[in-house]
């Protein structure tokens, strides 16, 4: 029986680990998707060999949801994410200026695809009444805003 098919690729920020070994809530590449692992089951060895984990995943940046089974034995990719909180400097259209608390800024983030997320982000910069910062997911060299957090401004 050959094990023909079943390496991993490497991806640029990715590690293989053996498929029993991931959990619920680890970062998993799931249909060349960056996924966290919301369910995954165990199925017995059949009569021909291999356990099979099947695993249920939730795109990070999407949200959509994808399934794959693989050998409890071969290995699938995981990577690594961040979560950063920015403060909204400015918004020109779709381009945000961000700072974060040791005041590095930039301008590479756009307003999220989520329409009501880039709503409250816009109408909170038009009202000024509050500062308005920014939950930043960073993973596989993609960066999205994920949660906005309005505060009252502090007193100087």
């Amino acid at each position: 029986m050959s094990d023909e098919g079943h390496e991993v690729e490497a991806k640029e920020g990715c590690s293989p680990m053996q498929a029993s070994a991931f959990r619920k809530g680890t970062n998993i590449i799931l249909k060349d998707k960056p996924c966290k692992v919301v369910d995954m089951s165990t199925s017995k060895t059949g009569k021909h060999g291999h356990a099979k984990v099947n695993f249920t995943g939730i795109d990070i940046f999407t949200g959509k949801k994808y399934k794959e089974i693989q050998g409890s034995t071969h290995n699938m990719l995981t990577f690594e994410s961040t979560k950063a909180e920015w403060g909204v400097m400015s918004i020109d259209g779709d381009a945000l200026v961000l700072i974060d608390e040791k005041g590095n800024t930039r301008e590479d983030v756009g307003l999220p695809a989520d329409e009501e997320l880039a709503g409250k982000i816009k109408d909170a910069m038009e009202a000024a009444e509050k500062e308005v910062f920014v939950t930043v997911l960073s993973a596989l060299k993609q960066d999205q805003i994920v949660a906005v957090n309005l505060r009252d401004f502090e007193d100087k």
